[in-house]
């Protein structure tokens, strides 16, 4: 019984600081989490990119774009 604090008020701040310490650690994976996924979705994007240049061409070749009058 040593290590419990005679406060009540020092026991509910002791919890506090526990879960907000929990809370801290959580937000850090969360956004270690979302860097991966904006990094995956630009990834995603920069292929987009080039389909769709791939595409345009394809579409030019094959006479099947209308040109601008």
């Amino acid at each position: 019984m040593a290590n419990e604090p005679d406060n009540i008020v020092l026991q509910y701040l002791r919890r506090f600081d526990e879960k907000l310490d929990r809370v801290v650690d959580e937000m850090l994976d969360v956004k270690v989490r979302l860097t991966a996924v904006e990094e995956g979705l630009a990834g995603v994007n920069r292929r987009l990119d080039r389909l769709e240049g791939r595409v345009e061409r394809i579409e030019r070749r094959l006479d099947l774009v209308e040109l601008p009058h």
